[in-house]
């Protein structure tokens, strides 16, 4: 008997679960990556978790208050240098696996890593000679952490593409893996490591770990997935349509762009009006909110080639029941994970050390902002897989823009309940603008308890 029939007998509820990950059809490879992605998310955030209540309290607030700060600028760098990559080639290679041009797909591959990583050396470069020209007006104890961050910058740029790579491909595990299990866990490894031999509990160290940590990750991930490409698509020619790529890649590194300020943003601001200590404090609060967001991670991350498939088919009428279906996926996990969340928060808090228990007011208006983003679910991803690339970007500039304001009137005049409210305020209109959008653009109603939209109104809407 196998492990799915004993859970199948034992568990009368995964009945749906069991079936999709024995099924073999396109809503069932969607389904089984949205799972995997799920769990690795869930073992992802306790290691990320875990992680940093140890560096917590082997730094303490002000220490990991300064590694938090630069940690975040440099993975939004890394992001930010790929230039959309990541998110083209999810749009792409699935059109292209449908017709079999695995020449394409070589090439797309292939421009993928090269452009990421030249834009990514490109970035750092510069990030070392604005560190020569203002170095007087950076905090000294921001400087040597910095300098590590920028050596990092290519391998997150490399990591990125490959983690698109492996999601177009449905290689579930080795796209979030390698990011949200492997790096995070070497991190803590070595900075243990490096304190028992000697080295301060500072964030120099921790940078340092983190810097070794990301190239051991996304070397051996530029292995394993190159491997895998040349046995699914074999050796050939490669065809480069880097014209074609650029005009969808660009659009989506505004939306990806914007997507990620958005997000940090608010850390990003609190380091620069308040004190390190409030930034760890800040930090501790959102991220441990942030367990909830890894259901969202989850089905946008199975959503994305689903979208892009269904829409290479010409599916309108699936493409309209699969987007409502992913607002239901969003809402309903992301509202009973954060009660759950809420009702430890102070306890867990509390693990990063006395202090930091400060933070928890700030996760019920951290939970609220979420919901409000969960009840649409991944209305972006849509938008740009439907080639409205250019009206997402436009709409996150607002949005961004809507959140850059709300920090700087808020956090001076509430200090960290000022930003949690900005991040908060911004998610809700986000929520907004992504419904309006939707059902003006597509015909497709994203809200986890509208009745879903008649087949041929959806038809005739994606139509036009």
């Amino acid at each position: 008997m196998s492990i799915l029939d004993i859970a199948e007998k034992l568990l009368p509820a995964s009945r749906r679960i069991v079936e999709a990950l024995r099924s073999d059809d396109e809503n069932a490879r969607a389904q089984k990556m949205a799972l995997i992605a799920f769990a690795i998310r869930v073992a992802s955030a306790g290691i990320a978790f875990f992680s940093q209540i140890i560096q917590a309290r082997l730094m303490g607030e002000y220490e990991y208050g300064i590694f938090v700060f630069v940690w975040v600028m440099v993975i939004l760098s890394g992001n930010l240098s790929c230039i959309g990559f990541p998110s083209a080639v999810i749009r792409f290679l699935p059109g292209y696996r449908v017709s079999e041009s695995h020449g394409e797909i070589r090439g797309l591959a292939l421009t993928a890593r090269i452009f990421a990583m030249t834009s990514a050396t490109i970035i750092a470069l510069l990030g070392f000679a604005g560190l020569g020209i203002f170095e007087s007006s950076i905090d000294h104890y921001y400087i040597v952490p910095i300098f590590l961050g920028l050596v990092t910058l290519p391998m997150i740029a490399l990591g990125d593409v490959l983690d698109g790579t492996a999601r177009a491909n449905s290689w579930a595990i080795a796209a979030f893996s390698q990011t949200y299990i492997i790096r995070p866990s070497l991190t803590l490894i070595f900075m243990v490591l490096a304190v028992q031999f000697g080295r301060p509990a500072t964030a120099v160290t921790a940078m340092q770990s983190a810097l070794a940590a990301t190239y051991v990750t996304s070397l051996g991930q530029f292995i394993g997935i190159s491997w895998r490409l040349r046995k699914r698509y074999n050796t050939g020619p490669i065809v480069i349509d880097f014209p074609a790529w650029i005009r969808v890649a660009l659009p989506i590194f505004l939306i990806d762009g914007f997507g990620f300020m958005l997000t940090n943003a608010d850390v990003i601001a609190v380091g620069m009006f308040l004190p390190p200590d409030q930034v760890g404090v800040y930090f501790a609060a959102a991220k441990t909110m942030a367990l909830v967001q890894f259901v969202f991670f989850s089905v946008k991350a199975a959503a994305g080639t689903r979208f892009s498939s269904l829409i290479a088919e010409k599916d309108r009428v699936a493409l309209g029941n699969f987007a409502a279906k992913t607002a239901r996926w969003t809402f309903w996990p992301s509202l009973a994970l954060g009660l759950f969340v809420l009702a430890v928060g102070k306890l867990l808090l509390a693990l990063f050390g006395p202090s930091f228990t400060e933070g928890y007011p700030l996760m019920a208006i951290f939970f609220a902002g979420m919901l409000a983003k969960a009840i649409v679910g991944p209305g972006e991803v849509l938008l740009t897989m439907a080639g409205r690339q250019r009206l997402c970007a436009a709409l996150y500039a607002g949005i961004l823009g809507v959140n850059i304001v709300l920090n700087i009137i808020c956090i001076p005049l509430f200090g960290l309940a000022g930003a949690a409210m900005a991040v908060a305020l911004a998610t809700l209109v986000e929520a907004i603008l992504l419904h309006v959008t939707v059902r003006r653009t597509l015909g497709i109603t994203l809200f986890a308890f509208a009745r879903q939209t008649p087949p041929s109104d959806q038809a005739k809407a994606f139509a036009s």
